[in-house]
């Protein structure tokens, strides 16, 4: 008998804010490629993870959860998540089975729908929710996308995820890999460690602060004859108070800050660290084009024009 031919494709994840979709994404992919907080909108530009099975290749592209939009960055966000859809295979459509869905679900579904790509859909967080909170959602989902596939899940715990892997390798079309075998995300270095950063701070600061934090990877030099990788990066807030919050009484927040993300870039790199952390207010810059474009290359392109 012939072998079955080797599948390869793009699935778009997507849905609104907060359903796991990047917890999703580094589950499959079975390492770290996208950061992960309790905050909404964390996700930020499409990124890419790459899960390799025998036989087959599925490149992941998270994208931001699709919400309205209160600011530039925010409308630039929800376009970059709507234009991703139209360029994948198939779209994975992530609900959270612990919460009902609300405005943002709707969009997201409706976007789904116009994008005209076949659809397969997981409720994720099961681990979180009783059987008629599952049951409410799974419904939901046949009625906004139509007739789906539905897969009850928990990216925290990894149950479903084969079953769910394998339903998205049927709907892929043969032919090569993309990426070589081993590659688990097509994101330059300098971006992970941003994104590493962002993520400890957002995790260590209260709740006004977390959606004005970007990160800007100014420096990065490997110095082998002192055994170390050189980083120096600044955090960008939007108000004085935030850089305050951000530092803390004594410099001990951004300490904390940078300790943690040195642990985690040390592991990334397998090499020791000095990172050269900062913290600077730029006014407004989820409003201002030309800080959208220094910060997010990848996002300039749907960022709307002023």
């Amino acid at each position: 008998m012939d072998e079955p031919p080797f599948r390869s494709g793009i699935v778009t994840v997507a849905g609104p804010p907060n359903t796991g979709k990047s917890t999703l994404v580094n589950a499959l992919v079975g390492s770290k490629v996208a950061i992960t907080t309790p905050v909404p909108q964390t996700t930020r530009t499409a990124l890419r993870g790459i899960v390799h099975r025998p036989g087959a290749q599925i490149v992941l592209v998270d994208t931001p959860g699709i919400h309205r939009p209160l600011h530039r960055l925010g409308e630039g966000m929800v376009r970059t998540a709507r234009n991703r859809l139209a360029e994948g295979d198939v779209t994975l459509f992530v609900a959270d089975a612990s919460r009902p869905p609300g405005e943002e679900a709707h969009l997201a579904a409706e976007a789904v729908r116009a994008s005209a790509v076949p659809v397969l859909a997981a409720v994720n967080k099961c681990d979180r929710a009783a059987a008629e909170e599952i049951d409410r959602v799974t419904r939901w989902l046949q009625d906004a996308l139509g007739p789906v596939e539905v897969h009850v899940i928990s990216a925290l715990r990894g149950d479903g995820l084969e079953a769910l892997v394998e339903a998205l390798v049927r709907r892929l079309p043969p032919g090569p890999p993309l990426f070589p075998e081993g590659d688990r995300t097509d994101q330059p270095l300098a971006v992970l460690i941003q994104e590493i950063i962002r993520e400890k701070a957002i995790l260590h600061t209260r709740d006004e602060v977390p959606h004005s934090i970007a990160v800007e990877v100014e420096d990065l030099q490997p110095r082998p004859e002192r055994g170390i990788t050189y980083i120096r990066a600044t955090v960008h807030v939007e108000r004085p108070s935030q850089k305050k919050i951000l530092i803390g009484e004594g410099g001990r927040m951004i300490r904390e800050i940078g300790r943690a993300s040195r642990e985690e870039i040390e592991s990334l790199l397998g090499s020791r660290v000095y990172l050269d952390l900062w913290v600077t207010v730029s006014e407004g810059w989820r409003e201002r084009v030309d800080r959208l474009r220094q910060f997010y290359p990848d996002l300039a392109r749907d960022v709307p024009s002023p």
